[in-house]
């Protein structure tokens, strides 16, 4: 079973400085069919405009992952980390006990436009911690390439739940597939491009698709494409 999360249908804020989507319930934006899906709690598509940006705010209990598809991030928090994120570097912050941070845009110029996903962990009170991680694209084109893993497999950032997300490149005719094996489902969020899903359904940037009871996530470039997959329990 294919339920699709079309981008028009996700929670919307024009706040001036941020534009943001929100695929499942987050802050003011609230819906009792979309709380979330397995262990992902939040999917947020985020705009920020040059040199504005998110104050030093705090977290708990939670896996947070941070994708920048454009432009700079810049971040700061309460374990004395800090850096710029740009496209392929992949930040994990566990907020576990607690964790407070600020994210800014770092362009005096330049939309950031980013998603930050929000994964429920297998425990809490995990003692916080920061990692970020520059991924070659190279290892995303036509095909899968592992960024966050229980374990950090394949060099992947390592999370505390048993969850695995993917990400690839697609030209049009480019086609990946993974396999789910019984009892497991996924969710496809594109981010720029079109693909089709599993033959049937054809996804465009700001899309998203949960399967369950499917034997595979397949997808197809139609338009150059990026996409990002979890693997959930």
């Amino acid at each position: 079973m294919i339920h699709l999360r079309r981008s028009r249908e996700r929670g919307h804020f024009d706040h001036g400085w941020l534009d943001t989507f929100h695929t499942f319930s987050f802050a003011g934006y609230s819906d009792a069919l979309h709380m979330g899906f397995r262990s992902l709690r939040v999917i947020n598509e985020d705009k920020v405009q040059p040199g504005e940006g998110f104050g030093t705010h705090g977290h708990r209990d939670m896996e947070i992952l941070t994708y920048v598809l454009s432009g700079a991030l810049e971040h700061e928090d309460s374990l004395g980390n800090g850096g710029v994120l740009s496209h392929h570097r992949v930040q994990h912050m566990r907020a576990g006990t607690g964790i407070r941070h600020s994210e800014v845009n770092a362009s005096k110029d330049e939309v950031l436009h980013l998603y930050q996903i929000w994964i429920l962990p297998n425990e809490t009170g995990l003692k916080p911690s920061y990692v970020d991680k520059t991924f070659d694209r190279r290892g995303a084109e036509g095909k899968l390439q592992l960024l966050a893993s229980p374990g950090g497999r394949e060099g992947s950032l390592d999370i505390a739940q048993d969850a695995l997300w993917y990400r690839t490149f697609l030209k049009p005719g480019e086609s990946v597939s993974l396999p789910l094996t019984e009892g497991r489902h996924a969710w496809v969020q594109v981010a720029g491009g079109t693909v089709k899903l599993n033959g049937a359904e054809t996804l465009s940037a700001g899309d998203g698709a949960a399967l369950s009871g499917e034997k595979e996530v397949r997808l197809l470039g139609e338009q150059d494409a990026e996409v990002l997959v979890f693997d959930l329990a």
